[in-house]
């Protein structure tokens, strides 16, 4: 498929963004990578030995993919400020995913924090990321602030429970016709990723369902493939609704 996807002057063919965390070994989170065709991975700096000294994930990665450093596990913006910068000097990128969450239990994130991380990380040259609520006017507002792009939640993280909220994205895609979106946290099967993808959203963000897969390889094999068809249907665009029946032959010219 030759339909690219840019973001902050560069330019990926896969819409699928991939995670390092929950895999079982080294391996099986490499050869997901793989099949999953993703030209991006996320990765949490504070999860990470970033001096090298041990073996990690990082020493697994495909050095052809764009790393994309995380936020994950800061409850403040100055924490993840701090955070950003520990990533660009130990993993030499300006790209940051911005993670600033508000409730140790749902996981759910502090917009207000994640505003005011994502102003200050701006100013300082970073492309970041942010990851939000689904809510328009956030997602305005941190567009405003400079980040090309928005990631607002399909579902809490981790829970694979697919689009709570398809309207919201809907009227996001529509409202925002030239941002780019990428749907981020709640994808559980290959479906939710195709729902997502005909919603409009530009990429998506996934970890937990292919990391905690039975078979990861072949998950990571099902989202490609599903991240694919789902963008393919929103640019064909989907038949009308319609309350009664729609023959699919023409009676005109029938046999009589």
């Amino acid at each position: 498929m030759s339909d690219t996807f840019m973001l902050a002057g560069k330019t990926f063919t896969s819409r699928l963004i991939i995670g390092t965390g929950k895999y079982r070994s080294f391996n099986e989170m490499q050869a997901a990578h793989k099949a999953s065709g993703a030209e991006m991975v996320t990765v949490a700096v504070n999860r990470v030995p970033l001096d090298r000294k041990t073996e990690s994930f990082l020493d697994y990665l495909d050095p052809a993919m764009q790393i994309l450093p995380n936020t994950a596990g800061c409850y403040d913006a100055e924490h993840a400020i701090r955070t950003a910068r520990l990533a660009r000097e130990a993993l030499g990128t300006d790209w940051i995913k911005l993670e600033v969450i508000g409730d140790p239990v749902t996981l759910l994130p502090d917009n207000e924090q994640t505003l005011g991380a994502a102003k200050v990380l701006v100013s300082e040259g970073f492309i970041v990321l942010p990851y939000f609520s689904d809510d328009l006017i956030m997602a305005k507002k941190l567009l405003d602030a400079g980040c090309p792009a928005v990631m607002p939640l399909a579902a809490p993280i981790g829970s694979g429970m697919g689009v709570q909220n398809p309207s919201n994205l809907r009227i996001m895609r529509e409202q925002l016709p030239d941002a780019t979106i990428i749907v981020d946290a709640g994808v559980g099967v290959p479906s939710d990723a195709s729902v997502a993808m005909e919603l409009g959203a530009d990429a998506i963000l996934m970890n937990t369902a292919i990391a905690e897969a039975r078979d990861s390889e072949l998950m990571a094999t099902a989202m490609n493939y599903a991240v694919r068809a789902g963008r393919l249907a929103y640019l064909s665009g989907r038949m009308p609704k319609r309350l009664y029946a729609s023959a699919s032959s023409p009676i005109e010219g029938a046999i009589k």
